[in-house]
Formats: C-alpha cells, sequence, structure tokens
C-alpha cells in the first residue's frame, strides 16, 4: 500500500505537471461547459418550462454533471495518448506499482476538474444560479460530481488503453457528448416516449444530476421516475462506487497485461 501511495503520487505529478505544459484539452473541455451553458440558458431559458424550478436553475446542475461525465473522454485521450507513445512502456520497465500508474492518470484529472468547475460555477452565478440547500448539502453535491468524475475516468482509461490508435479514441471518446442528451442534463424526460424516457432515466448521468439538483435545492425530485431518478442521492452514489468497482480494476489489469 505504501509502494503504491508513492508511485501513486508521482505519476499524479507527472500528470499535473503535463496538464500544466500542455493545456489545450484541459482548456477546451472546460471551456465547451461554459459555452453551453450560455447557449441553452439564454436561447432556451424562455421556450422551456421546468415543473417546480427556473430553467437555468434546473440547467446549472445538469451542466455540471454533463461536465463530470467528460473524464470518459479526458481519459480515454490521454490513457490512448501515453500507450501509443510507448510512456507506459517506459513505465512498465521501472519498479512501480501498476496500480500507482492508471491511478495517478484519474487522480490528476480529478484535481483539474476541480479546479476547472470554478469558472462555471462563476457563469451560473452571473446567469442567476443559486444554491438554495444548506452548506453541507451544497458538499455532498460537489463531492458527488468529483466521485463521478473518478468514475468516468476511469472508464476512459480502459477504453484509451484497449483502442487501436490515438485517433480511434479521439474519435470515441468525441463522440461521448450524446450520453448528457441521452438524460435529464438538459431537459425532463417526462416528455420523452416511454422507450427514450427509460434509457435516459437508467443513465448515470440522470441519477448523478438529480442528486445534484436536490443538494442544490435548485429543482423537485420527481416522484414517478425509475428508481436511480427518484432516488437519486442513492442512485447516484451506486451508480459511481458501481462504475469505480468495475472499470478500475479492468484498467489496471489492461495496463499490466498490455
Amino acid at each position: 500500500m505504501s509502494a503504491l501511495v508513492h508511485d501513486g503520487t508521482a505519476v499524479l505529478g507527472r500528470h499535473l505537471q503535463r496538464i500544466r505544459h500542455a493545456p489545450a484539452i484541459t482548456v477546451m473541455t472546460q471551456t465547451m461547459p461554459i459555452v453551453f451553458l450560455l447557449f441553452f440558458g439564454y436561447v432556451f431559458a424562455s421556450a422551456l418550462a421546468v415543473p417546480g424550478a427556473e430553467y437555468r436553475a434546473y440547467l446549472v446542475p445538469g451542466i455540471l454533471v454533463a461536465t463530470a461525465s467528460g473524464g470518459l473522454m479526458t481519459g480515454m485521450f490521454q490513457a490512448a495518448q501515453d500507450s501509443h507513445r510507448g510512456v507506459m512502456d517506459r513505465f512498465r520497465t521501472l519498479p512501480v506499482s501498476r496500480a500507482a500508474v492508471p491511478l495517478g492518470q484519474a487522480l490528476a484529472d480529478l484535481v483539474a476538474s476541480a479546479v476547472g468547475t470554478v469558472p462555471l460555477l462563476l457563469v451560473g452565478l452571473a446567469m442567476g444560479w443559486r444554491i438554495e440547500g444548506t452548506a453541507l448539502e451544497a458538499l455532498g453535491a460537489f463531492g458527488l460530481l468529483l466521485l463521478f468524475r473518478f468514475a468516468t475516468t476511469w472508464i476512459g482509461i480502459l477504453l484509451g488503453l484497449a483502442s487501436q490508435s490515438e485517433e480511434a479514441a479521439g474519435q470515441l471518446g468525441s463522440a461521448s457528448f450524446m450520453l448528457p442528451l441521452l438524460s435529464n442534463a438538459y431537459i425532463p424526460t417526462d416528455g420523452m416516449p416511454g422507450w427514450l424516457r427509460t434509457i435516459a432515466e437508467w443513465n448515470p448521468i440522470s441519477a448523478v444530476t438529480t442528486a445534484v439538483r436536490k443538494l442544490f435545492g435548485n429543482a423537485p425530485v420527481p416522484t414517478d421516475a425509475a428508481w436511480p431518478v427518484a432516488h437519486p442521492v442513492a442512485g447516484a452514489l451506486l451508480w459511481s462506487l458501481v462504475l469505480i468497482a468495475l472499470f478500475a480494476p479492468l484498467a489496471v489489469r489492461r495496463y499490466a497485461r498490455r
């Protein structure tokens, strides 16, 4: 365990340096949510009615969770880049814990995501969004966002290690922006066709989004939804922990065997 902590900290430092010296992907992934927030918040705010909530208050938590799900894209791209450029081969020749390399990448992404959330929150506040819940509930909401980001990053790392090339990983990662569209991140699910509503409500993004809205006090919890959305905090925690428990060991095993 001490070796894992020591080696993981070293790899974490390496990835933070990498982000600092090549910030393009970080800037892109943090700028796009602000663009989406401004676009949806001002273009569709007057056209969309949300039961029990003002649309911008409803939208900001959805954008925050959609941004957290972006760990899939960044994890995939960075893992594929290191894998296909021989960086991970060099790591394998060193006396480094096998789990430390993907863990260091996941933790570095978590730190960058936490810092990158600040501008998005400031823009939301400037648009009129407010935290209506208690301080403890707000901290719980931020904790869920970071936990979900950590979970999606492990999915991305596994897919990046399994990719055939950097280009393939980039294309697949770019397609992941569709996932928030198949959820309640931007619009309620009650107006969707039955089959599509079922898919959207069992999308992990929907449970996390509803939980964040509940903890921020921005929208009521729908009572006629699927279980993860009707019990959002439990559903969000369960989804996140299951994803970590499933994909983290697979990513470590894939790294060790490649």
